[in-house]
């Protein structure tokens, strides 16, 4: 049985913050790596649209509209790099 679509922005932000924190947690070096070499969108392409997606299915496009997901990828997989020596910060 598929999952209820999601209508709550409470619920669909956590759903957004869980992608993005399996983002980072199992692709940690990949993500070191594209922040150092300041191609972390181009690297990390497949893994976020993968989310995107995901998400995108389990939410009302309404929900979808509001940049939940994009704002998680920040937040949850770059802002927990900030002590990362890269020279784009």
């Amino acid at each position: 049985m598929a999952a209820p679509t999601i209508d709550n922005e409470a619920r669909a932000q956590q759903l957004a913050r869980a992608i993005a924190s399996d983002i980072q947690l199992y692709n940690k070096q990949k993500i070191e790596d594209a922040l150092k070499s300041d191609n972390f969108f181009d690297a990390l392409q497949e893994e976020i649209n993968e989310g995107r997606d995901l998400f995108r299915g389990r939410v009302t496009p309404e929900i979808f509209r509001k940049n939940y997901y994009d704002r998680a990828i920040i937040d949850r997989v770059v802002k927990t790099m900030a002590s990362l020596k890269t020279p784009i910060w």
